[in-house]
């Protein structure tokens, strides 16, 4: 395994990506030793699920997921990787909120890499857009 990587590296790996730019994420925080990133999604109206709701769309929120999850790979690994899978759980709306990523690495294998990742909105709890139960 690659030595970790810099925050400033991380940084303008992040700022590189043309989609991470359009989307406006910003790099919190990167702990190495606890194999952790934080990345800031900010709020958008085009990020609306629907027209005056103020309701994130899932959308936005599985890329910070998956880019979160990436990204707490490549601070350990080094380099680029590709998504095998994406699980998420839509738990309850997040309504005109900046949304925060945070992404723990649970394995980095030979093959394989497992990351957990929470999503938390400005109330600090986790937030996902999801239906209304009937």
């Amino acid at each position: 395994m690659a030595a970790p990587i810099s925050n400033l590296t991380l940084r303008e790996l992040l700022a590189a990506g043309p989609f991470h730019a359009f989307l406006g994420m910003e790099l919190l925080d990167y702990d190495p030793a606890a194999g952790t990133v934080a990345i800031r999604l900010p709020w958008r109206p085009e990020f609306e699920r629907l027209p005056d709701s103020r309701q994130w769309h899932g959308g936005p929120i599985a890329a910070l997921i998956d880019i979160a999850g990436d990204f707490a790979l490549v601070a350990l690994l080094g380099r680029g990787i590709p998504t095998i899978n994406l699980r998420i759980d839509y738990l309850r709306p997040a309504i005109e909120t900046d949304l925060w990523a945070i992404g723990r690495t649970l394995r980095a294998g030979r093959s394989v890499g497992v990351v957990d990742v929470e999503v938390k909105d400005g109330a600090g709890r986790g937030s996902y857009a999801t239906l209304p139960s009937t």
